[in-house]
């Protein structure tokens, strides 16, 4: 299977650092960056192109920076990784929005990998078409709470 390239990772933590914010005002590519570790000129790439999709926006001079455009509640991971990974389906043949029958394929209706991982692709999908921005930010939110409220239990046995 395919893994997330850096820029995608590096794009997903940018959008839960702009949504920690939302509705807050724009925030500074140095402070997102220094927050997240992202490399600078590489953060600058990913907004410039998060802007130009319509995903975020920008604001020049005091008080500038970037925000996002819509609530984090209506972003969806899917969208995002589609527009930085492109397709979700692990195959060319598996994929709804980019099909390509495979070169070595005789016959894509009976191949029995493209049926699989065509399962693969919608269970995928599935996940990241409904979890948003927020409700991963929430998950964050609830795994530090667990692990601060965890920090002074002491076990005996």
């Amino acid at each position: 299977m395919r893994t997330l390239s850096k820029k995608t990772q590096y794009t997903l933590r940018a959008l839960y650092a702009l949504s920690r914010t939302y509705g807050q005002g724009p925030t500074l590519s140095a402070k997102i960056a220094k927050e997240e570790s992202i490399p600078q000129d590489f953060l600058e790439n990913i907004l410039l192109y998060l802007k130009r999709e319509g995903l975020v926006s920008s604001k020049k001079g005091k008080g500038g920076g970037y925000a996002l455009l819509s609530p984090p509640s209506q972003i969806t991971l899917g969208r995002v990784i589609r527009l930085m990974e492109g397709p979700l389906a692990p195959l060319p043949c598996a994929s709804e929005t980019a099909y390509r029958k495979c070169d070595e394929c005789v016959d894509d209706r009976f191949c029995g990998t493209k049926l699989v991982m065509r399962e693969v692709r919608d269970a995928i999908a599935t996940i990241l078409d409904k979890t948003t921005l927020a409700e991963v930010c929430d998950r964050v939110d609830e795994a530090r709470s667990a692990a601060h409220d965890n920090d002074g239990l002491m076990f005996y046995i």
